[in-house]
C-alpha cells in the first residue's frame, strides 16, 4: 500500500500529476422525516436520478457543507454537535473524521475556495444565535479556527462564494429581522485572504430564511426560503459587487429546506418540503439564469440535506489539464506575447516560449488573435494573459492561451477601460492592471478572476497617475515602480486578495519608465529603462517592507521597454527591449543573489514592446 506525503500529494495536484475528475453535486443527510446517514451524488453536467456515494460519520440534518476539487467537508447538524467530517469527491465511501467546530450549532452556512473553508453563523437548537465564523484548510485535518464574526447572530443562512470572497445571505434572527426568528434581509461578506469580522454586502428585496444557495465564481442563485413557499421564488446577485441583487426564476415547485450545489455553469437544487418531503432535484443554468427544470430525483425524499459540489463558486471551477509528455504544468514555462519590429509590420502576433531554468534561445508557441504591443502581463499556473496594448490604437481586451497546448490565443473579457503600459501583478486566481495610458496618463487600477472568463471590475487606483511602469508581486502583495512622469521614481503596493487605492511604497534609485521587471516571492527586481537615458541598472524592493529600492546589478545592456514576469521565484529572464534599436537579448539573474546579468539565450526575431510575459511558476502563484 503507497503512503502519500501530504505536501508531496499536494504540489503533484498543483503540477497536474493528480487529476481531480469529473464535476459531482452531492447532497448529505436530511431527513424523511427520520434523520438519515445517506450521501447521494449527481453528475451536473448531465440529467438524471441520484445514486448512493457513502454515509456521514452519522445521521444529521442541517449542516453546513463546502468543498475545492478534491474533498468535501460536511460540519454540525442537528443536536448542536461540533463534528466535522470529510470525504474525497473522487473515491466513494463514508465520511472520516476531520475535526471540530469551535462551537457546536445547527444551522451553519459554509462556503470557501481551493485552499479554505469557512462556516458562518448558526444555533443551539434552543433559542441561542450564533454569529461565529470557523475556518479550517482543506490540506490538513483538524479543529476549526476563529476567523471573525458575521454582523448578527443568525441561523439558517445561505452561503456562496468567489475564489476571494465569501458571502451569507439572509436567514433568522439577524440585525434587521422583524421578529426574533427572523426573517432578515441582510447580507454580508468576508475576503478569503484576511481575518477578521465580515462587511455589510446590501440588502436582499425579500426578508428571508432556511434559505440556500448555488453559485459559480461570479453570480450567486439564493432561495426566498419559507417566506416565499408559495412561489418559490428566488433571487441573484454578482459577488464582487456589494447590494446587487435582482430576481431569478422559479423553481418547478416552491419548497423550503432544499439545498443547493453547482458546478461553474448549473445550480441544482435538491429534496424540501412543502409540506410533504420531496426527492426532486431541479436545475437552472446560472450564467444565463433561466428557469428551473426538473433535473432528476434524490435516492430518497427528504429536506435540510446538505448540498456541496467540487466545482461550485469559489473552486475555480475549471478543470485542470492533464500533464503532455512535453511539457509539465509550473515546470517555468515562460511566454512572450506579440510585441513590435523595428520595421513593417510595426505590431506582431507571434508567441514565443522559453523554459526559465534551462538557458537557451525561444521558440514558436503561437499567435496572439490581433497583432499588438505593450500589453500589460498576468497568469495563472494554466493560462496566460495579455490585457490591452496597442493593435496600434490603444485596446481593451483581455486575451488568453493556454501554457500547454501550443496555439493561438482566444477572447477573455475586457479590461474596464483601454489602456497599454501598465503595470501588472497577480496571486493565483485574481489578476491586477494598475496605471498606463489611455492616452493620457491613468492612475486607475484594474482587477479580473484568473479562473472564470468575463470583465475586469474596478479596484481602486494608484497614488499618482503612472505609465510605463512595471509590476512585481509575492502572493499577497502587488508593487509598480517607474513613470514616464516626473519624478519617475514612484513606487506604490496594493493588497491583491482585497480592493482599494495604492499605498507609497518609496523610491527606485533613479528616474526612469518602461523598464522590465521580475520577482521571487520576497523580492522584487526593476530592470533597464529610460528617463530620457537608457538605462541599464537594476533596481531590488523586499515586497514584504515598504521602502526604497537598493542597487542589484546591471543588465548586459542598456535598453527598455521589454518584459515583465518572466521569471520563477529563483530566476528571473528580461527579454528584448529598444537599446536604442531594437534587439532579440535576453538576460537572466539568480533573484536571491545580487549581481550583473548574463545572457539566457536570443529570440527569434528582434522585437520591443514585449511587456507581455509570463511564467507558470510566476511568484504569485506560490503558497
Amino acid at each position: 500500500m503507497a503512503i502519500w506525503d501530504i505536501k508531496q500529494r499536494n504540489n503533484l495536484v498543483r503540477g497536474f500529476g493528480i487529476y481531480e475528475g469529473a464535476a459531482k453535486c452531492m447532497w448529505g443527510g436530511g431527513a424523511t422525516p427520520s434523520t438519515v446517514n445517506t450521501i447521494d451524488e449527481v453528475n451536473p453536467v448531465t440529467t438524471g436520478d441520484a445514486t448512493d456515494f457513502g454515509d456521514l460519520v452519522a445521521a444529521r440534518q442541517y449542516m453546513g457543507g463546502a468543498g475545492n476539487k478534491i474533498k468535501g467537508i460536511f460540519v454540525g447538524g442537528d443536536s448542536a454537535v461540533n463534528v466535522i467530517q470529510t470525504f474525497n469527491f473522487q473515491s466513494a465511501g463514508n465520511c472520516s473524521d476531520f475535526g471540530d467546530l469551535t462551537s457546536g450549532r445547527l444551522g451553519v452556512a459554509g462556503c470557501g475556495n481551493e485552499i479554505t473553508a469557512v462556516f458562518g453563523g448558526g444555533d443551539d437548537g434552543s433559542g441561542s444565535y450564533y454569529n461565529i465564523i470557523d475556518q479550517v484548510f482543506y490540506a490538513t485535518t483538524g479543529n476549526a479556527i476563529d476567523f471573525g464574526d458575521l454582523q448578527a447572530t443568525e441561523s439558517f443562512v445561505a452561503a456562496s462564494a468567489s475564489t476571494t470572497r465569501g458571502v451569507w445571505f439572509g436567514g433568522n434572527a439577524g440585525g434587521d429581522a422583524p421578529a426574533a426568528t427572523g426573517p432578515e434581509k441582510t447580507a454580508h461578506y468576508i475576503t478569503f485572504a484576511s481575518k477578521g469580522d465580515a462587511s455589510d454586502f446590501g440588502e436582499m428585496t425579500t426578508a428571508n430564511n432556511q434559505n440556500t444557495a448555488s453559485g459559480n465564481n461570479t453570480k450567486a442563485v439564493i432561495t426566498n426560503g419559507q417566506a416565499t413557499l408559495g412561489n418559490g421564488s428566488y433571487e441573484q446577485c454578482i459577488i464582487a459587487t456589494t447590494g446587487s441583487f435582482s430576481d431569478y426564476d422559479d423553481l418547478t415547485v416552491g419548497r423550503f429546506f432544499e439545498q443547493g450545489a453547482s458546478d461553474q455553469l448549473r445550480g441544482l437544487h435538491g429534496g424540501g418540503a412543502n409540506p410533504s418531503v420531496s426527492n426532486v432535484i431541479d436545475y437552472t443554468n446560472i450564467v444565463s439564469s433561466g428557469d428551473f427544470t426538473d433535473f432528476g430525483d434524490l435516492t430518497s425524499a427528504r429536506k435540510s440535506a446538505c448540498g456541496i459540489g467540487n466545482q461550485e463558486g469559489g473552486t475555480g471551477g475549471e478543470q485542470m489539464q492533464r500533464p503532455s509528455v512535453t511539457y509539465m504544468p509550473g515546470s517555468g514555462r515562460g511566454l512572450i506575447l506579440g510585441g513590435a519590429l523595428a520595421d513593417s509590420p510595426y505590431h506582431i502576433s507571434t508567441c514565443e516560449m522559453i523554459t526559465i531554468p534551462t538557458l537557451g534561445n525561444a521558440s514558436d508557441f503561437g499567435d496572439l488573435s490581433v497583432a499588438k504591443g505593450s500589453q500589460q502581463a498576468n497568469s495563472s499556473s494554466i493560462r496566460a494573459f495579455s490585457a490591452g496594448g496597442a493593435a496600434p490604437g490603444v485596446i481593451d481586451v483581455i486575451e488568453t492561451v493556454f501554457f500547454q497546448s501550443r496555439g493561438n490565443g482566444s477572447d477573455w473579457g475586457d479590461l474596464v477601460a483601454a489602456s497599454t503600459s501598465g503595470g501588472t501583478a497577480n496571486n493565483s486566481t485574481r489578476a491586477i492592471k494598475a496605471g498606463g495610458e489611455n492616452p493620457s496618463v491613468l492612475a486607475a487600477i484594474d482587477y479580473y478572476d484568473m479562473t472564470s472568463a468575463g470583465n475586469a471590475a474596478d479596484f481602486g487606483d494608484l497614488s499618482e497617475n503612472m505609465r510605463g511602469c512595471a509590476g512585481v508581486m509575492s502572493p499577497t502583495r502587488g508593487v509598480f515602480g517607474g513613470d514616464e512622469d516626473s519624478p519617475g521614481t514612484a513606487i506604490d503596493y496594493i493588497t491583491i486578495a482585497s480592493t482599494g487605492n495604492g499605498t507609497d511604497f518609496g523610491d527606485l534609485s533613479e528616474a526612469r519608465n518602461k523598464p522590465g521587471s521580475v520577482c521571487s516571492t520576497t523580492r522584487g527586481v526593476f530592470g533597464g529603462g529610460r528617463s530620457p537615458t537608457l538605462r541599464n541598472t537594476m533596481d531590488y524592493v523586499t515586497i514584504a517592507s515598504a521602502g526604497n529600492a537598493t542597487d542589484f546589478g546591471d543588465l548586459t545592456d542598456a535598453r527598455f521597454n521589454f518584459s515583465a514576469h518572466l521569471s520563477t521565484i529563483t530566476r528571473g529572464v528580461f527579454a528584448a527591449g529598444s537599446s536604442p534599436g531594437v534587439i532579440n537579448i535576453m538576460d537572466y539573474i539568480t533573484i536571491a543573489t545580487t549581481g550583473d546579468a548574463a545572457d539566457f539565450g536570443d529570440l527569434t526575431a528582434p522585437k520591443n514592446e514585449t511587456t507581455c510575459g509570463h511564467c507558470d511558476a510566476n511568484s504569485g502563484l506560490q503558497h
